[in-house]
């Protein structure tokens, strides 16, 4: 393997190399080389002040702290967080205490306390080593609960709702590496790691061992995970950038200054997409609390019509991302819904006769091999003027001729159409044609262009629009302006109670709309 660089423009603060628990879990919404940077110790030279938000912005955090102030009413104010909480974040976190003093009630037989310190494992090398590391730190994040002894130790890890899907072996190794050797305290005899649901209390144990057995999990699988960690290569532009201190110098993320029309480069820096901009205008709250990833209704979230829908995109894109791409063809599988997706009959009928209608549209006739398909590609750009980093997931990205195409799908269960434009009614046409007119997807321009395919049970859809006419330039423009502008000054996202709330998937949380109130 070539030697590790970092990126011009930082510089190593530290000889030792802090790994947090939650680096090896590793998932889409981490950044792969910022947490090596951060890792080992890199700051950019120059810092960026940033503004801060007037919310508290981590879901997490007025749970701990409510459990810190259960536990120790007189613990140094440093460990309270002070920001205030949105009405949705404070409803949530009620709720998550009560789930958690109900899911571990006192055990007379065996008493635990919280500890005062978290535990952190640390290893003092004799000499530098290949990383130019004298020590290394192990941190986990958690509740820490210890007999009195110290024989024991637990770390219940507070997650939002348990699904199938579990943390990845090195981050279990990693806790249970600082379970076992960490400090201060004795080392334990015994460990035990365990997930806390906030959601409703379910509880899932990762792990319960002695301590040689936890050592021996670490040596399994943690060397390798720690590997991954401090050589992490990649960048990954996307919902990490707006919290990360290497924007600045991040050789992976595209600035695209104006894109949103908006001059406020001193507000906090935020992400945004077109999700984010429909689920705001219809209420400030409910982008708010989905952006917290607070838990949703499954009702309301996997509804039929929404359900197929995005089974019928799971489907497309992997019948479009094959190596040796071929166009899709009127023979579709009888099971044809992929793992994950449960469908009524009648959703799986309609879906394969869609599927049927998108073979008279597929773009891949139109390409020549796989270096000419982009299958729900992320495109990350920073809008200096406006301090957003804008993410869109075009369906497909397909070359036409040397020529970038956008390709959006949607499918409707009716031909009836709607007699609306079509930048409005589906506002990620307008970033895309922005996009495109920027020449931002390089390549050709000739035959650039933004389609939108409708899949209709009598038949396919297709609308071309030109991104550089001028008429559809102003107009996608405009669209994204009145998206962006309330959002963009917007600092406490109040609830807008209304009919949309019997269709909201956080509206538990909400205490303006009935489900909300009828918690309280």
């Amino acid at each position: 393997m070539s030697q590790w660089l970092p990126p011009d423009g930082v510089t190593r603060t530290s000889e030792i190399i802090t790994v947090s628990a939650g680096m090896f879990k590793g998932r889409e919404f981490r950044c792969p080389a910022a947490d090596a940077l951060k890792a080992r110790g890199y700051r950019t030279a120059a810092p960026t002040p940033r503004s801060p938000e007037q919310l508290e912005h981590f879901a997490l955090g007025p749970f701990m702290t409510a459990c810190d102030t259960r536990s120790s009413p007189t613990a140094s104010p440093s460990r309270k967080r002070n920001a205030p909480l949105h009405d949705g974040l404070k409803t949530w976190s009620d709720h998550g205490l009560k789930m958690y003093e109900a899911a571990f009630p006192s055990d007379p037989d065996r008493p635990l306390h919280e500890v005062p310190e978290p535990w952190t494992y640390r290893y003092r090398l004799p000499g530098h080593d290949s990383r130019n590391a004298r020590e290394y730190r192990f941190t986990a994040w958690g509740r820490c609960l210890a007999s009195a002894d110290g024989s024991y130790r637990e770390l219940r890890l507070p997650v939002h709702r348990l699904n199938g899907d579990l943390p990845p072996l090195g981050f279990t190794a990693a806790v249970c590496l600082v379970l076992a050797e960490g400090t201060p305290g004795p080392p334990p005899e015994h460990v035990r790691i365990v997930e806390f649901a906030l959601l409703d209390g379910h509880t899932r144990e990762l792990f319960a061992g002695s301590r040689a057995q936890a050592l021996a999990r670490y040596r399994e699988h943690g060397p390798d995970a720690l590997g991954g960690v401090l050589d992490g290569r990649e960048y990954r532009p996307g919902s990490a950038c707006g919290g990360c201190p290497y924007l600045a110098v991040c050789p992976a993320l595209r600035k695209a200054s104006g894109l949103l029309g908006i001059e406020a480069p001193d507000r906090p820096r935020r992400t945004w997409s077109v999700t984010n901009g429909r689920n705001y205008q219809t209420c400030p709250a409910r982008d708010h609390m989905r952006r917290l990833h607070l838990p949703t209704a499954d009702s309301v979230e996997r509804e039929g019509a929404a359900e197929r829908g995005r089974a019928l995109h799971a489907y497309l894109a992997d019948r479009h991302r094959r190596r040796t791409p071929r166009p899709c063809t009127v023979e579709v599988p009888e099971n044809w819904v992929p793992d994950g997706f449960d469908l009524p009959d009648h959703e799986r009928a309609l879906g394969a006769l869609l599927l049927r209608r998108h073979a008279a549209v597929c773009p891949l006739r139109c390409v020549g091999n796989g270096s000419d398909v982009r299958t729900e590609p992320r495109v990350v750009r920073h809008d200096t003027a406006a301090n957003v980093v804008v993410i869109a997931a075009p369906d497909l990205l397909y070359r036409d001729a040397g020529s970038w195409v956008w390709r959006e799908t949607k499918t409707s269960a009716t031909d009836r159409r709607v007699n609306r434009p079509l930048l409005e009614l589906y506002p990620q046409l307008a970033l895309a044609v922005v996009l495109v007119a920027r020449g931002d997807l390089a390549g050709a321009l000739s035959r650039a262009r933004v389609e939108l395919e409708i899949l209709r049970p009598g038949g396919a859809d297709l609308e071309t629009i030109d991104p550089f006419a001028s008429a559809n330039r102003t107009a996608a423009e405009e669209v994204l302006r009145t998206m962006v502008a309330d959002w963009h000054r917007d600092d406490h996202y109040a609830a807008v109670p209304g009919r949309a709330c019997k269709r909201c998937e956080v509206t538990r949380w909400c205490s303006a709309s009935p489900a909300g109130r009828a918690m309280a």
